[in-house]
């Protein structure tokens, strides 16, 4: 079961975020933590507290937390509401800024659960693009 927390209206672009929420996909808990805390982009830290607020979310509803067998099964950046304000320019023109928001979503699961089976070795998923991995199964022959 995977366990998700949001943070809605962030008030940073989603072009922004993406960029910082596709380096944790697929990454275990911890090691998403530590990729952010070295990150120089502001939409690291609002992450982040996502993150963690996920991790908390597992550790209320099951009886033995471990976070070391938690991964980030799917990390979103939806689109929020635009903010429209306007900018006076010559000639009794005006220019419209608009300041974007984002819904950061975060879900995290057990890597059994991820990945539909047992997983010797959390550390070794560091190592797997998420995007072409199929579900924790390799192609031997």
């Amino acid at each position: 079961m995977p366990y998700i927390a949001k943070h809605c209206h962030a008030r940073i672009a989603p072009r922004k975020a993406r960029l910082v929420m596709d380096l944790i996909r697929g990454k275990p808990v911890d090691h998403a933590i530590n990729l952010l805390s070295f990150n120089k982009k502001r939409a690291s830290v609002m992450i982040t507290n996502v993150v963690k607020s996920a991790v908390a979310n597992y550790n209320d509803q099951e009886t033995a937390p471990s976070r070391e067998e938690l991964i980030v099964t799917e990390a979103r950046v939806d689109a929020g509401p635009i903010m429209k304000r306007f900018q006076p320019k010559d000639r009794g023109k005006s220019y419209a800024i608009m300041k974007r928001t984002s819904h950061l979503i975060i879900s995290v699961a057990p890597a059994d659960e991820a990945f539909g089976g047992p997983v010797e070795d959390v550390e070794s998923l560091d190592k797997v693009d998420p995007k072409t991995a199929t579900a924790g199964k390799t192609d031997s022959k």
